[in-house]
């Protein structure tokens, strides 16, 4: 199964992640199929880049989210189309 989660990257207490497409069995940060997003803690408020039509495209092709990554994604709706 292929799930959309987050992977830690950056230094010691210094977290910053990026939001990934992975096998669900892999570790949290093994080779990933697509990274979709990015997500910064740290900033004030914390900053989150998302990929939509590669979220809706995995999302369609069966991938489920994390807890963590559905918030992010409920808490930041796409911009209105033009």
């Amino acid at each position: 199964m292929v799930m959309i989660r987050l992977a830690r990257m950056g230094a010691r207490k210094q977290p910053y992640y990026r939001i990934v497409v992975i096998e669900k069995r892999s570790a949290r940060n093994g080779r990933s199929l697509e990274v979709v997003g990015t997500y910064n803690p740290r900033t004030n408020p914390a900053s989150v880049e998302l990929k939509r039509d590669r979220i809706d495209y995995w999302t369609g092709k069966g991938a489920q989210m994390s807890d963590r990554v559905a918030k992010l994604v409920q808490q930041n709706p796409a911009p209105a189309a033009a």
